[in-house]
């Protein structure tokens, strides 16, 4: 060892000295063999020791992702950004790439580093000014939405604006339209010749705009990027999720990506939480099927069931259910897959089976959390009906979805499954089935003229209601209504939705023909209209004639 080396170590025992000169002649050797690895694969390698690694460079991915990917970006001028990984074969490496190079738009370079280079770089993020951590998510300010209400009136503003933003902007513009529209889901779809945007309206797919195919690789990376999907995957399905922050209120956006033939096709569904703050009472649920189902949810046990299709507003009613349950007293937890509302005073579980935690086995895991009401996103198979009947049973008021065209099929689709009608009679409460139709836009509402098949057919469902129903109509003197069309509802004629319902609670009749274990769906309906239950296309037509829908909408989902 030279002078100077004992003059800058003065400190040291000769034995440090010669551990420190070994350990330096290690480093060294695996320094020379993650360059032979590096050149054997065709990666360019960088010695970060002593190299002068850029502030600016390690801000643009955090600590912790740099820790656990052992990657981390050493320089950045602006133009240009390069990354080290300890390991550059990883896709994670490579998509930590792709995401600086997305949100720096400067050309990026992977470099094969070794875990000595990684350890000596990290440990400059010690000395890098400690900021706030921001939000996960896309921040669009009340300014933003002002600015873009004030220039997106319609559709074709939109259409308009949308080609002349940047790539970054074009998202946001698309977030605040749809938020303006009241979408409920975002689609956008790489077709041949072109970008397809539409907005799925009060349960309707309307085309909103259309973007030139050249930009398409640029919105789907940044849609991936916002979302945590992988950029360079696009030859299988993805999921993801973001969340819009908004001064009044937070917005999650689940994004949902499959391969198409022209590229992929992006559905991102907006989740409200103001939509959660449903009123009970507000559902469209009226008259006595209202005052028996209000009734039953009071009641400490037993099972309340919702049927109907995708999309039929089934969560919607469920999650009313639990607002008016939702208090200190009442532990409520609820099992769901995925979990579409985050609502305070809910115990909320999500489903995950890939890790085998099912439904079956993630009730039988609540019902020891010691519970007054459980919501199990939807039974679909014996081993989960079995365990929800038997909590029903056993002092819980459980609330699920099953599917059937009505409420009718429920108890016949129970059997079927496999589930003892002795167990099931006593434990069903009450079986909701449903459908939801557009509400008229009092803007523009007018009196509709039906033509005569129409009020037929009409008088013909009208006249089918049971007499203890509690509604009388006049069938001669009968008036309807719809919307024109304005600049409030997008010409549509309509504006929000509203439920269209048929409610049957458990009686002695109901409850005998279930303990036979032989009934069919016409049995059980015949059955439901002696006890009074009127149909959802006789509840739509009531809607209807108070001004509320159209017969049309009530047709397109009922009868």
């Amino acid at each position: 060892m030279s002078d100077d080396q004992q003059s800058s170590q003065p400190n040291q025992t000769p034995a440090e000295q010669l551990a420190k000169k070994m350990q330096d002649i290690e480093i060294a050797s695996k320094e020379r063999e993650v360059e032979s690895k590096a050149a054997a694969i065709g990666v360019p390698y960088i010695n970060l020791k002593g190299f002068p690694v850029s502030p600016e460079a390690l801000k643009l991915v955090p600590e912790e992702q740099a820790q656990e990917l052992e990657a981390l970006p050493f320089f950045y001028t602006g133009e240009e950004v390069r990354v080290g990984a300890v390991d550059p074969t990883k896709k994670e490496a490579r998509e930590l790439l792709y995401q600086v190079e997305e949100r720096t738009h400067a050309k990026g370079g992977l470099y094969f580093i070794s875990q000595h280079s990684f350890d000596s770089a990290f440990k400059l993020y010690a000395a890098l000014p400690k900021v706030k951590k921001l939000p996960k998510g896309v921040q669009i300010s009340s300014d933003e939405l002002s600015k873009y209400e004030n220039e997106v009136k319609n559709f074709i503003d939109l259409q308009e604006k949308i080609t002349k933003v940047p790539t970054t902007d074009v998202i946001v513009l698309i977030m605040a339209a749809s938020l303006g529209a009241r979408s409920s889901d975002i689609h956008i779809e790489a077709e041949e010749a072109k970008i397809k945007i539409r907005f799925r309206v009060d349960g309707v797919l309307v085309d909103v705009a259309e973007l030139a195919k050249e930009t398409w690789q640029q919105i789907i990376s940044r849609i991936k990027l916002i979302s945590g999907l992988k950029i360079n995957v696009a030859d299988r399905p993805q999921d993801g999720r973001f969340t819009i922050f908004l001064k009044e209120e937070k917005i999650d956006v689940r994004v949902s990506t499959i391969p198409t033939a022209y590229g992929e096709s992006v559905v991102m569904r907006l989740l409200r939480q103001a939509t959660v703050e449903l009123d009970f009472e507000k559902l469209g649920i009226r008259g006595k099927a209202y005052e028996q189902l209000k009734r039953e949810i009071e009641r400490p046990n037993g099972m309340i069931i919702t049927t109907g299709p995708t999309g039929s507003g089934k969560t919607t009613t469920l999650y009313a259910i639990l607002k008016k349950l939702n208090d200190p007293e009442t532990k409520i937890i609820t099992l769901e897959d995925p979990i579409e509302y985050r609502v305070p005073g809910l115990n909320q579980s999500q489903i995950d089976s890939s890790k085998e935690y099912t439904f079956a086995k993630g009730l039988r895991s609540v019902l020891r959390q010691d519970p007054d009401v459980v919501m199990v996103g939807e039974i679909r198979d014996l081993e989960t009906g079995d365990v929800a009947v038997q909590a029903a049973l056993t002092g819980h008021l459980m609330l699920s979805t099953i599917h059937t065209n009505d409420a009718a099929g429920a108890v016949p689709r129970f059997l079927s499954m496999g589930i003892k009608p002795f167990l099931l009679a006593p434990a069903l409460n009450a079986v909701i089935g449903q459908r939801l139709v557009r509400k008229i836009c009092e803007n523009c509402k007018t009196e509709e003229q039906l033509d005569e098949q129409t009020i037929t057919r009409v008088k013909e469902i009208l006249a089918d209601m049971p007499e203890n129903s509690g509604y009388t109509v006049d069938l001669e003197n009968m008036k309807f209504y719809k919307g024109q069309g304005c600049d409030v509802c997008n010409n549509t004629g309509y504006k929000e939705r509203i439920g269209i319902y048929e409610i049957f609670t458990m009686n002695a009749e109901i409850e005998k023909l279930t303990l036979s274990g032989n009934l069919s769906q016409y049995e059980m309906a015949a059955a439901a209209k002696k006890s009074g239950m009127i149909k959802m296309a006789q509840d739509g037509i009531l809607k209807a004639l108070d001004g509320i829908t159209t017969i049309k909408e009530v047709f397109e989902v009922a009868e």
